[in-house]
């Protein structure tokens, strides 16, 4: 059960920080509801301890506060990319893909609840836009990295992103139908695979 212990309330003016806190209680709420689907209000005001109003502050409503916990989700994801790809040696630019798609892949199998949000809310309104998409930037200037260094690939840098992204993407789909946990280690596993695949 989310923790609901009344809070300390923050000094006048810092309302940025009460904001990530409530981003962060529903960051634990998600975790446990393993969905977005009954995330409320009320319940994250619970689990930050303050009154829902507070909430209504920095989120017009719940669509908002999925918004906001969407981004949260995206820069949590995109720092454990970029921590990955720097704790690799600069000049082992295909380990640096391999470690970044290592951690969107983690991510996914660490955080099923968050890894559910982020696929499942896209802009319909403004297409080929979102985090999943940004992601798969990042994977595509990895790969461009690979051919600037001198890395041959079968197919283009912007291809074999995707090939990539996709085929992990999958991989992490399937493990999401049946969360064995056998299949875990395997699937960072397959990353290093495909990342072969698509070079010569």
């Amino acid at each position: 059960m989310a923790d609901t212990t009344q809070r300390v309330r923050n000094p006048w003016g810092q309302g940025e920080r009460l904001r990530l806190e409530i981003l962060e209680a529903a960051a634990r709420l998600l975790s446990e509801l393993g969905g977005e689907q009954g995330l409320t209000i009320r319940g994250v005001a619970r689990a930050a301890g303050i009154a829902p109003a507070s909430i209504y502050q920095h989120f017009a409503d719940k669509a908002a506060l999925v918004k906001g916990l969407l981004d949260y989700d995206y820069e949590i994801l995109s720092a454990a990319m970029a921590k990955a790809d720097a704790a690799c040696p600069e000049d082992e630019v295909l380990d640096r893909v391999r470690a970044q798609v290592r951690a969107y892949c983690q991510f996914a199998l660490d955080s099923p609840g968050h890894y559910r949000l982020m696929i499942n809310n896209r802009p319909v309104d403004v297409p080929r836009t979102g985090p999943l998409v940004d992601i798969v930037h990042q994977v595509v200037k990895a790969f461009e990295r690979c051919e600037r260094a001198g890395v041959r690939l079968r197919v283009p840098a912007q291809r074999a992103a995707i090939v990539v992204f996709v085929a992990a993407h999958g991989r992490v789909a399937l493990w999401h139908a049946s969360e064995d946990p056998a299949q875990a280690e395997a699937i960072l596993d397959f990353v290093d695979e495909v990342v072969w695949l698509v070079t010569e």
